[in-house]
């Protein structure tokens, strides 16, 4: 498994280098971008699957190395796009920009110096004339140059030339907007389909709808299921069926509510980061299963977000805090666990996950070469909330995964993403039946990209990415598991 991963990332980079070429300087910097990060991870995995693990002093150096590559190459690349906007002329110009006055002018050249306003006769705009008048007053040369005005379902597309640095013209279009019509609309700047900026308005009767009662009441009802299940999944953990049994429930509250912990914290993580961007997301709705205790919680915006910033902080924040919490029970659940421990557990099973398991050998040492391994209960919460937290973090749809890939690439390669992870996941149904819940959870239920920001253009900063792809990479290295043979050399599992 190990080393087709390998190859198909080599056939990833061919392509995306096939596809940097004709975009020139540019795009060879964003590959080289993608090198520098995926490279060491390349060699890592490559020397894995022919049984040559590398040191951890080796991985630290390569890991440096790489961020430092990226970030001075992601500096390269922003100040090229700067002087490439900087050297791009105006496309029209306004009696001002020139020494001349009007009368000096034809009428065929006064008309080619205004901004062009395009409205087709057998479709009116859908907002009122003096709004769309007041919406084309707070376009100008230095901001966005206006020149095509298109109907949009309830609003209207100003098509024309992004003039300025897209942060600070984002923000003033919205103060100036909010000048002149108050909150009855909300502006966006995004990129058609060709990739060049346009300016949506839209009426803000089309902002996300907050959940009503009833949709609050299923949230708690879901959140009860959830909570029953992970008792369920801690009774089976313990030996026992807890139907036939319902007086040993207790002995598996602890696990049933590390479990349940592990959801609470991920969630909190969220709504903290939400609150910060004032941003605002519904209730979760847990996703009760038998396998783990849940699937963990889909949520939903409530309000616009801002800008794809925002979205990455609050789609990481989930399973940064979740994925944290788990692995510090993990550790120190090593560290409690002994012959006395409770929970037996065959030393194969360690073979499971590549993260897991390393993280065993350093913690458990020459006990895992033993045919049982006695474990403390918090190894296998920890476990289990690693799963949950890498199940969310797949690069699909509205998953924890697809917004931070929406939020880092734009929603173009988050489809692609979605694709191939729903591929990828009837493949391992295969072997694994929790792959195949997984996906039928994921194309019926979040397969839907997140909505647009409000400012779509401005990208997350050199950080984010990088923490985007470390997060993505602990997601493989906790769902992959180790091969036979490079497990037997490690020492995992006998």
């Amino acid at each position: 498994m190990t080393a087709v991963l390998f190859l198909a990332s080599l056939a990833l980079l061919g392509w995306g280098y096939y596809r940097a070429r004709p975009l020139g300087e540019m795009g060879l910097l964003t590959w080289f971008q993608s090198v520098a990060l995926v490279g060491p991870w390349l060699i890592f995995f490559g020397l894995l699957s022919l049984g040559l693990p590398m040191s951890i002093v080796a991985v630290l150096g390569l890991t440096v190395l790489s961020l430092g590559l990226y970030i001075w190459l992601g500096k390269k690349v922003r100040r090229l796009a700067d002087e490439e906007q900087t050297r791009s002329p105006l496309p029209l110009k306004t009696e001002g920009d020139s020494g001349t006055s009007k009368a000096d002018q034809s009428d065929d050249q006064v008309r080619a110096r205004k901004p062009i306003i395009t409205i087709e006769p057998e479709q009116p705009p859908p907002v009122p004339a003096e709004d769309l008048q007041a919406m084309q007053g707070i376009f100008g040369v230095d901001t966005f140059f206006s020149t095509e005005t298109i109907p949009y379902q309830d609003g209207v597309i100003f098509q024309g030339n992004l003039r300025g640095e897209t942060d600070a013209v984002y923000a003033e279009l919205t103060q100036k907007l909010a000048d002149v019509l108050g909150e009855q609309y909300y502006l966006f700047l995004v990129a058609n389909p060709d990739g060049k900026p346009v300016v949506i308005v839209l009426p803000s009767r089309n902002k996300p709808q907050v959940a009503n009662t009833i949709q609050k009441f299923f949230a708690v009802l879901l959140a009860i299921a959830t909570f029953g299940t992970c008792l369920v999944t801690g009774s089976l953990l313990m030996s026992f069926n807890p139907i036939e049994h319902p007086e040993r429930l207790s002995e598996a509250l602890p696990i049933g509510l590390g479990i349940f912990s592990v959801l609470v914290v991920h969630e909190v993580g969220h709504q903290v980061l939400a609150r910060r961007h004032n941003v605002k997301l519904s209730w979760p709705f847990f996703f009760p299963a038998l396998q783990l205790g849940s699937f963990g919680a889909f949520n939903r915006f409530e309000s616009l977000v801002p800008n794809r910033t925002a979205l990455f902080d609050v789609a990481i924040a989930g399973p940064a805090a979740g994925g944290i919490f788990s692995l510090l029970l993990l550790m120190f659940g090593f560290t409690l666990s002994g012959e006395s421990s409770p929970l037996a557990v065959p030393s194969p099973f360690f073979r499971g996950s590549i993260l897991v398991g390393t993280l065993a050998r350093l913690g458990l040492g020459d006990t895992l070469q033993a045919e049982t391994v006695f474990v403390h209960p918090l190894v296998i919460v920890g476990w289990i909330g690693l799963i949950i937290t890498a199940l969310n973090l797949m690069p699909a749809g509205r998953l924890d995964g697809g917004r931070i890939t929406q939020a880092i690439y734009g929603r173009r390669v988050t489809g692609r993403a979605t694709a191939v992870t729903l591929i990828v996941l009837a493949i391992a149904s295969l072997i694994n039946p929790l792959s195949l819940y997984w996906a039928i959870v994921v194309l019926f239920l979040q397969r839907d990209l997140e909505r647009p920001s409000l400012n779509e253009l401005s990208e997350p900063d050199d950080t984010r990415a990088v923490l985007g792809l470390v997060a993505l990479f602990l997601m493989a290295a906790v769902l992959i598991p180790f091969s036979s043979s490079v497990a037997g050399r490690l020492g995992v599992g006998g």
